[in-house]
C-alpha cells in the first residue's frame, strides 16, 4: 500500500510531468484551450498510461532489448485506437476538439519515458499505479492550465459565462476577453507562470527538506539522471557523461597497466632472488667438482 500511495504522489507531486519534468509539451500548449479539453487529453492519457504500463511490465522478460521500443509502440498505439473509437461514438464534440493529438499519444514521451524507465523494470502493480499517477499529475496540469487560458481568454470556466462580457456597441460594461490567452502565445505565457510556482514550491519544499525532483528542461544545464532518454541522447549533459565515461575509462585502464607493471615487478623481483639463491648452492657444487679433481 505504501509503494502505491508512493507512486501516486510522484507522477502527481514529485515528478510531475508537466511543470517537474516538463514532458508532453506537444499536447500541453496545442489543447489547454479550456478546461474541458485538458480533462479530456489527461484522462486518455491516463488510461493508455495505465494499461500500456500493466501490459508492458507483465511482458517486460518476454520482449527482447533490441525490439523493446517497437514492441512499447504497438502497445501504446493499440490502447490509443481503443481509445480513440471510444471517444469518437461517445463524446464526438471532444474527440473533434482534440482531433490530431489523439492518435498523437501514441509517441507522447510521457507514455515512452514511463514504459522505457519503469516499467519495463519493475513489477505489474507498481507499473499500474506508476501510469495512474502520472496520468493524473499531466490531467490536473493541463487541466489547471486550460483554466486560466480559458478564464482570461474567454471569461468562462468548463465552457459556462462566468464573466458578463462587455458590449461597447448597447453601453454595457463588463469583461473584455484577452483573446491572446485561447491563442498559441498564451499558451507559453500560463505555461512559464505556473512552472515558476512550481519552481517557487520546489524551493520552499527542499528548505523544509523534503525536496522535489528537479527540471528535466531541455534547456537545464543539470544532468539528464532523471530523462528516461538519457542513455540515448545526444544534448550537452549526455556528451558530458560520455566524456566522464570516457576519462573514468581511460583512468581504469592507466591504472590496470600500473597494477600490471607492479605485478611485473614483483615477478621480477622474486625470480631474481630466486637465481641469488641458486648461485651459492651452484659455487658450492662447483668448489666441491674442484676438490675432487685436485685429489685425483
Amino acid at each position: 500500500m505504501k509503494a502505491i500511495v508512493e507512486r501516486l504522489k510522484n507522477g502527481i507531486i514529485t515528478e510531475n510531468p508537466t511543470f517537474v519534468l516538463m514532458l508532453g509539451m506537444c499536447p500541453t500548449l496545442a489543447v489547454t484551450t479550456s478546461a474541458i479539453n485538458g480533462i479530456g487529453m489527461g484522462l486518455s492519457t491516463t488510461v493508455v498510461l495505465a494499461l500500456s504500463n500493466l501490459i508492458i511490465s507483465l511482458l517486460r522478460k518476454v520482449i527482447p532489448d533490441r525490439v523493446r521500443m517497437p514492441a512499447f509502440i504497438v502497445i501504446v498505439a493499440s490502447f490509443v485506437t481503443i481509445v480513440q473509437f471510444l471517444m469518437e461514438g461517445f463524446v464526438p464534440s471532444l474527440y473533434a476538439s482534440l482531433g490530431i493529438y489523439i492518435p498523437l499519444i501514441v509517441v507522447n514521451c510521457i507514455i515512452l519515458g514511463r514504459a522505457e524507465s519503469y516499467a519495463s523494470k519493475n513489477p505489474p502493480i507498481p507499473s499500474l499505479f506508476d501510469g495512474i499517477g502520472m496520468g493524473l499529475g499531466f490531467t490536473a496540469s493541463i487541466t489547471v492550465i486550460g483554466l486560466v487560458r480559458e478564464f482570461l481568454g474567454a471569461g468562462t470556466l468548463f465552457d459556462k459565462q462566468v464573466l458578463p462580457l462587455a458590449d461597447p456597441a448597447n453601453g454595457v460594461s463588463g469583461f473584455t476577453p484577452i483573446s491572446i490567452f485561447v491563442m498559441a502565445p498564451g499558451a507559453f505565457f500560463i505555461l512559464a507562470i505556473l512552472v515558476a510556482v512550481m519552481k517557487e514550491l520546489r524551493i520552499k519544499m527542499e528548505k523544509k527538506g523534503k525536496p522535489l525532483a528537479a527540471s528535466a528542461s531541455v534547456f537545464n544545464d543539470e544532468d539528464c539522471t532523471v530523462c528516461p532518454f538519457a542513455e540515448s541522447c545526444t544534448g550537452k549533459a549526455a556528451v558530458m557523461q560520455i566524456e566522464g565515461g570516457q576519462k573514468k575509462a581511460a583512468v581504469e585502464k592507466a591504472d590496470t597497466a600500473k597494477t600490471e607493471e607492479k605485478v611485473e615487478e614483483k615477478t621480477e623481483e622474486k625470480s631474481d632472488k630466486a637465481e641469488d639463491k641458486k648461485a651459492p648452492a651452484q659455487n658450492k657444487t662447483d668448489v666441491k667438482k674442484n676438490k675432487k679433481g685436485g685429489k685425483r
